[in-house]
C-alpha cells in the first residue's frame, strides 16, 4: 500500500523484482510482529476526480486473538481501528470461520447502540481479505469471487440457530458496505524461507496479479472512501478529537461498555463541531482585525464580533451531532464562552494598534511629572516644603518608571515590570486623568453653549432694536 501511495502515477508502482519490502515493520514466523496500532507518519493528500482533496492515513494493527493478547486488547484494537477508519480490512487466513464472525459480535453491540442514536449505520466499509485462498475452483480469486463467497457466508437462513442469524444481521446493520477479496497463497518461498525480505521475484505470479488489483481497489482516488461519523465528514482536526476521546475510555483495566463508547463518540463529535465553529469565528475576525489589519473602532469590532459569533453558533447547530439536544446544548454554551475569550484577545490586539492607546502610559507618566513639577514649584514658593518634597518624590518615581518602561519596550526584557507599569498608568488614567478631562470637556461644552445662547439673545435684541429704530 505504501508503494502504491508513493508511486500511484506509475504503472510499475508495485516495485522492482529485487527490491526488498520496507515501510511498516514485518517479518515471517508464527509470532506476532505488530503490537497495538501503528499509523504511518506521513499523511497522503489525494485529489479526487470531483476536485476535492482527501487526506489518507494508513493504519496497521496487531492480529486478533493471538497467544499474547487478552480479549480486552483485541477488542480495544479492533474497536479503535474500526471507529477511526473509513475502510477496515479484516485479514483472515484461508476461510471465514464462524468464530471469525463471532469475534465481530464483540463490537456490533456498539454499532447497534450508535445506530439507535443516529438512525443510520455507524461504520462504513468492512473488507474481508481472505489470504491463502485454496478453492479458486469454487470461487475465483479477487473481488467478484469474494463477493459471491461473502454473500453465501453472511446469508441468513431459516434453519440457522438464532445466535448465528443475529451475528449476520448485526454485521449487515453496522456496516454501510461489505466486501470480500480472495487472495491466493504467495508461494512456498514466502512461507518457508526465513530470509524472505519481500522481493517480488520470490512471490508467485498469481499473488502479484491479484495484489495489483487489490491495492488500487482500496486506494485509487476514485475509490477512496471519506471518513464519516454521524453522517458528517471527518476532518484531520476532528480525527484528533476522536482519538483523544477513545483513548480516554480505554485507559482502565475493564473493557468499556458499548454505551461509554457511544458517549465518547458523542463527546468527540460535539468537540469537533465546536472546533470547526471556533475556526470559522477566528478566521472571520482575523480578516477584520488580524495582525496586518489597521485599527478598527471598538463599536465596529463589537458588531463584527456579534455577526461572526452568530455565524459560528449557527454552523455548530447545523452540524449533525450525537447525544441529543440537552447534551449538545452544553457544548454550545462552551463554544459561546470560548468565543467570548477569543474576542477579548482580539480587543486587546486591536487596542494595541491604536497609537493613542499605545502612548497612554508615557502620556500619563508625563502628565504626572508635569503636574508634580508645577505643584512642587508652587508649594515650595509658598513655603510648604514637606508637600514640595513629596511632589518631587512622586516626580522622581514617575521619571524612573518612564525610563524603565522605555527600556522594557526597547529590549523586550523584564516584561512583567513593563506590564505592571502599564497597569498603574492605566489606573491613574481611568481614575484621575480621564474624569478630569471629561469634567473639563463638559465645563467647556457648557460654557460654549452658554456663550452661544448669550450671543443668540444679544443678536435678537439688537435686531429688535434696529426694527424699532426703523
Amino acid at each position: 500500500m505504501l508503494r502504491y501511495m508513493y508511486n500511484r502515477t506509475s504503472p510499475c508502482w508495485i516495485g522492482g523484482n529485487t527490491e526488498p519490502l520496507t515501510g511498516f515493520t514485518w517479518r515471517g514466523g508464527c509470532e506476532r510482529e505488530t503490537t497495538g496500532i501503528q499509523i504511518w507518519s506521513e499523511v497522503f493528500v489525494i485529489d479526487k476526480p470531483n476536485g476535492t482533496k482527501v487526506a489518507v492515513l494508513l493504519m496497521d494493527t496487531q492480529g486478533a486473538f493471538d497467544s499474547q493478547s487478552t480479549i480486552k486488547d483485541c477488542a480495544t484494537v479492533f474497536a479503535l481501528s474500526t471507529m477511526t477508519s473509513s475502510v477496515q480490512v479484516y485479514n483472515l487466513s484461508q476461510n471465514i470461520q464462524e468464530d471469525d464472525l463471532q469475534h465481530l459480535q464483540l463490537f456490533t453491540e456498539y454499532g447497534r447502540l450508535a445506530m439507535e442514536e443516529i438512525y443510520q449505520k455507524p461504520f462504513q466499509t468492512l473488507m474481508f481479505l481472505i489470504r491463502d485462498w485454496s478453492y479458486p475452483y469454487e470461487h475465483a480469486y479477487g473481488l467478484e469471487g469474494g463477493k459471491k463467497f461473502l454473500e453465501k457466508r453472511l446469508q441468513v437462513k431459516q434453519n440457522q440457530h438464532e445466535e448465528l442469524q443475529n451475528v449476520r444481521k448485526h454485521i449487515h446493520s453496522c456496516f454501510s458496505n461489505l466486501g470480500c477479496f480472495l487472495l491466493p497463497h504467495p508461494g512456498l518461498k514466502v512461507a518457508t524461507n526465513p530470509n524472505f525480505d519481500g522481493r517480488l521475484n520470490d512471490i508467485d505470479e498469481d499473488f502479484k496479479k491479484e495484489l495489483r488489483n487489490l491495492v488500487p481497489l482500496l486506494l485509487a482516488p476514485e475509490n477512496l472512501v471519506e471518513k464519516e461519523i454521524s453522517g458528517s465528514k471527518v476532518t484531520c482536526r476532528d480525527l484528533v478529537e476522536y482519538f483523544k476521546a477513545y483513548i480516554k475510555i480505554y485507559q482502565g483495566e475493564e473493557l468499556p461498555h458499548p454505551k461509554s463508547m457511544l458517549q465518547a463518540t458523542a463527546e468527540a463529535n460535539n468537540l469537533a463541531a465546536v472546533a470547526g465553529a471556533k475556526d470559522l469565528y477566528s478566521k472571520g475576525m482575523e480578516q477584520v482585525c488580524g495582525g496586518d489589519k489597521p485599527y478598527i473602532a471598538p463599536s465596529d469590532l463589537e458588531r463584527k464580533h456579534q455577526d461572526f459569533r452568530e455565524s459560528a453558533v449557527k454552523q455548530f447547530r447545523s452540524v449533525k451531532k450525537m447525544g441529543g439536544e440537552e447534551f449538545c446544548r452544553r457544548y454550545q454554551e462552551q463554544l459561546e464562552v470560548e468565543i467570548d475569550e477569543i474576542y477579548a484577545n482580539f480587543v486587546k490586539h486591536n487596542d494595541g494598534k491604536n497609537i493613542f492607546y499605545a502612548a497612554r502610559t508615557p502620556a500619563t507618566l508625563f502628565a504626572v511629572m508635569f503636574a508634580m513639577y508645577i505643584t512642587s514649584g508652587l508649594t515650595g514658593f509658598l513655603g510648604m516644603n514637606s508637600i514640595a518634597t513629596l511632589c518631587n518624590l512622586v516626580l522622581g518615581m514617575a521619571l524612573i518608571s518612564f525610563c524603565t518602561w522605555a527600556y522594557v519596550k526597547y529590549s523586550g526584557e523584564f516584561r512583567e515590570v513593563g506590564t505592571a507599569i502599564d497597569q498603574i498608568a492605566e489606573a491613574i488614567w481611568e481614575q484621575v486623568l480621564k474624569p478630569m478631562s471629561d469634567n473639563l470637556m463638559e465645563d467647556h461644552m457648557r460654557q460654549s453653549v452658554k456663550n452661544s445662547i448669550k450671543a443668540g439673545l444679544t443678536e435678537q435684541v439688537s435686531h429688535h432694536a434696529r426694527l424699532k429704530t426703523d
